[in-house]
């Protein structure tokens, strides 16, 4: 049986209950109900009126085996809690995940090299056909895993505090604006004692989820980026490079003046100063609440497989408080899988990353935002098409 369609991410996606307040555990059945009973089964606070999770309990005490997976290394902080955490509700499931970029791991995915896929961008028309020959007919299908804004991130000497509108930052990424005194910049920060040094903008050398979200926020929301979004960074731009996540982090700590896109999480971790957009007049920080606003008001994209989970993220908001520079981090799995037993890592494991308790991990660790409880329901549901 197919799921019905999911209809507008709007509906299923209040900001207030992914704001990351609203998912702290307390002792009135807000937080408790969504842990791990004693025999390794997660309880996601399902109820009876449609609202918790539609398609039952996992036992995952049962599960035994290697499950493995590639792709984008936006979200590697959550993976590699989820990795340890996981074989402690089994009866001994080892998950290998390599961060190689989008890209790569969805081309992984598709030739039979993985199981799964990470991926902040989704899958074209025509891997989604590449799909349906490894997947079976209905092919391979998106689940939401984890919101994570992007940060623009800067290393300037004596700067702790920038704010850039979407007009500036495609202006610096396109090489109009190149020095970080320029009146341009000056004029959104006034007061701030801006540096004549020269900016580098470093982007990333792999192919990439980020960058295909970051260039499609510059495509959408701005006048000056002329090209359209892509994993590949504009070859007719020429900057330095970095390869993955921390490859541009690292770039870009590595030089005074330097400006780069990643996850948000690991550009704070990684000493980068995180810019400010501007956005109605007020200026919005890259944290997990904004992001989520932005996503909000965003729809599930449709057309590849019944239960596809993909998001068509609306990038120009002028809703002051969002922070439409984000990425909702995929998980990609098959509708059908060559063996009982691989299917049934696939299930478990992708139940228990979109489970309540592995979403407040991924909001711990990552910064990201939690999907809400009808959105767990509505994966929970994609999840259960999985057959072997």
């Amino acid at each position: 049986m197919k799921v019905a369609s999911f209809g507008r991410a709007a509906a299923i996606l209040s900001v207030a209950s992914l704001a990351l307040v609203a998912c702290n555990g307390d002792d009135n059945g807000n937080g408790d109900d969504n842990g791990t009973d004693d025999n390794g089964t997660v309880d996601n606070g399902a109820d009876d009126n449609g609202n918790g999770e539609a398609s039952g309990d996992i036992d995952y005490s049962t599960l035994a085996g290697t499950l493995s997976g590639s792709g984008a290394s936006s979200f590697q902080l959550a993976i590699q809690e989820w990795q340890l955490e996981f074989p402690n509700l089994t009866a001994g499931v080892d998950v290998d995940y390599d961060a190689v970029g989008s890209g790569d791991g969805r081309a992984n995915f598709l030739n039979g090299a993985d199981s799964f896929a990470g991926s902040d961008a989704l899958m074209s028309d025509d891997e989604f056909a590449q799909s349906q020959e490894r997947c079976g007919e209905d092919g391979a299908f998106h689940l939401p895993t984890a919101i994570l804004p992007i940060a623009v991130g800067v290393n300037l000497e004596g700067v702790d505090e920038l704010v850039l509108d979407g007009e500036t930052i495609a202006q610096i990424f396109a090489g109009e604006v190149t020095s970080w005194d320029d009146e341009t910049i000056a004029s959104l920060n006034d007061g701030v004692d801006l540096p004549s040094t020269t900016i580098t903008v470093v982007h990333r050398q792999d192919s990439s989820g980020t960058t295909e979200n970051f260039t499609d926020y510059l495509e959408q929301a701005t006048d000056t980026w002329t090209w359209e979004a892509d994993s590949e960074w504009p070859s007719e731009i020429s900057a330095e490079t970095g390869d993955g996540t921390s490859g541009v982090i690292s770039a870009a700590r590595s030089v005074d003046g330097a400006i780069t896109y990643a996850d948000a999480q690991q550009a704070e971790d990684g000493g980068l100063t995180s810019v400010q957009l501007e956005i109605g007049g007020e200026s919005s920080a890259p944290s997990a609440e904004a992001a989520a606003q932005a996503v909000a008001s965003s729809e599930l994209r449709g057309g590849q497989a019944e239960n596809d989970m993909g998001f068509d993220l609306a990038r120009a908001t002028e809703e002051p408080g969002a922070y439409p520079i984000v990425q909702v981090a995929y998980t990609i799995w098959c509708n059908e899988y060559d063996s009982t037993e691989e299917a049934e890592l696939a299930a478990g494991f992708a139940h228990y990353i979109t489970s309540a308790e592995a979403q407040q991990i991924a909001a711990d660790v990552a910064g990201a935002a939690p999907l809400n409880e009808d959105l767990i329901s509505q994966a929970h549901e994609a999840i259960s098409q999985i057959s072997g």
